[in-house]
């Protein structure tokens, strides 16, 4: 598949992910279960945030991702130091209420939310590692560090 094929591709999908982001919203617009009206919110945000991921993907493949301007570099970097302490903070809360809880569905969703914290926070200590170790940060590193430890495994952030 040529590039040109491929941001088609990722044109369709966004299309797609934005139909879903509105069914979503719409099923749920009378649902008085919260429960069930979040989770489903929450898949539509995934949804967002699939578009989000596949828009990075056509500016990847239409040259358009500028590099980050040497004056914001200093600023990115504690702004993210910040975010890597903050993300260890919900993981390490996350971890020990998660081993309290007893009601599986509780457990699902906050193992849900934990491993998303733990994907966030090695995105972001990779991302700080490259910008002050000033190596080349391509968009191929954040793709493979984003999706190498999505799936889940047995426990809580392992």
């Amino acid at each position: 598949m040529n590039t040109q094929e491929r941001v088609e591709f990722y044109k369709r999908q966004i299309i797609l992910e934005e139909k879903i982001v509105d069914s979503a919203n719409t099923s749920v617009k009378d649902v008085p279960n919260i429960m069930v009206k979040e989770l489903i919110l929450g898949i539509a945000m995934d949804s967002k945030k699939h578009a989000s991921l596949l828009n990075a993907l056509i500016a990847l493949n239409t040259g358009s991702t500028p590099l980050i301007p040497e004056e914001t570099t200093d600023q990115l970097k504690e702004n993210i130091s910040k975010h890597i302490e903050l993300e260890q903070q919900a993981i390490n809360t996350y971890k020990a209420f998660w081993k309290e809880l007893e009601d599986e569905k509780e457990k699902v969703v906050v193992k849900a939310i934990l491993n998303d914290e733990i994907r966030h926070h090695q995105l972001l200590k990779r991302l700080h590692e490259m910008i002050v170790e000033k190596e080349k940060l391509t968009e191929q590193d954040i793709w493979e560090w984003t999706w190498k430890d999505s799936l889940f495994h047995g426990s809580p952030g392992g």
